[in-house]
């Protein structure tokens, strides 16, 4: 394809289109397709990742919402699998719908001005996915994967780490991809926990927590946390009201959130 034939990338979706063969090869090695999997692909683009997963599974789904890429897409697919299409933004799909009776699996290069939104959407149907695997800001991924104490540590490191297990894989540089973004990006694994680790609590609990300890990081968890939880609570669930947010593991968020369920 010559560059006059070559879609523009639109700003306003975010689009920076993945053209490392490398960087391609590795990151389809760690998905490692297979054809029974179920791959749905949020944002495929021109078809860089989308089309080496085809070969791999045989059959995949992609959700794009610039309707401009889909029938491109469609016809370097056309003789290489059965590529289902759906045009719509990825935060108005219900995942678990698509998933019905079996499980799916997610990858994506995601859009960097939506990425936490689309995936504390994905969280939402985590109990519908086997695996995720996306492309994403490097900070992101260091967020997502932060330790308790450190200034990158906070809401979305909390939420995901409750729900999956997060490994970061490999580091991407701008070059990797037209046009090249400002930042470095890196791509992440989440494995979402069986059923018997995830928390036995309300998860509506520890997001009101979380987002309130976080919005003033800066407060001790007594003030921070004073319309939800008094010292004394924050106390029987064995932390320190004097703390602050980044300071508590997502299990200690937990622990609160069990107290407060607990109250008669």
């Amino acid at each position: 394809m010559n560059d006059r034939e070559r879609h523009v990338p639109r700003k306003r979706f975010g689009q920076h289109f993945l053209r490392d063969p490398g960087i391609l090869a590795r990151i389809v090695a760690a998905i490692a397709p297979k054809p029974a999997d179920r791959i749905v692909e949020i944002g495929p683009g021109e078809g860089a990742l989308t089309l080496p997963l085809l070969r791999k599974a045989g059959h995949l789904t992609a959700i794009e919402l610039d309707r401009d890429l889909i029938e491109p897409l469609r016809a370097k697919a056309q003789d290489i699998g059965a590529l289902t299409i759906i045009s719509a933004d990825a935060l108005t799909v219900n995942f678990s719908a698509l998933a019905a009776n079996a499980k799916i699996r997610l990858v994506g290069n995601l859009p960097y001005n939506i990425s936490t939104p689309i995936l504390f959407h994905c969280l939402e149907h985590a109990g519908a996915i086997d695996d995720m695997h996306f492309m994403l800001q490097k900070e992101v991924v260091d967020r997502m994967a932060a330790a308790p104490g450190g200034k990158i540590y906070g809401r979305l490191s909390v939420m995901l780490q409750l729900r999956c297990r997060v490994e970061p894989l490999l580091h991407v540089p701008p070059g990797a991809f037209r046009p090249p973004p400002k930042v470095d990006s890196a791509v992440v694994r989440l494995v979402p926990l069986p059923a018997h680790e995830l928390p036995n609590v309300d998860f509506a609990i520890i997001e009101k927590l979380v987002r309130a300890a976080f919005g003033q990081r800066r407060k001790t968890l007594s003030n921070a946390l004073s319309e939800y939880a008094s010292a004394d609570e924050i106390g029987a669930a064995g932390l320190d009201s004097r703390a602050r947010a980044e300071q508590l593991a997502p299990d200690a968020y937990v622990a609160l959130a069990r107290v407060l369920a607990a109250r008669t």
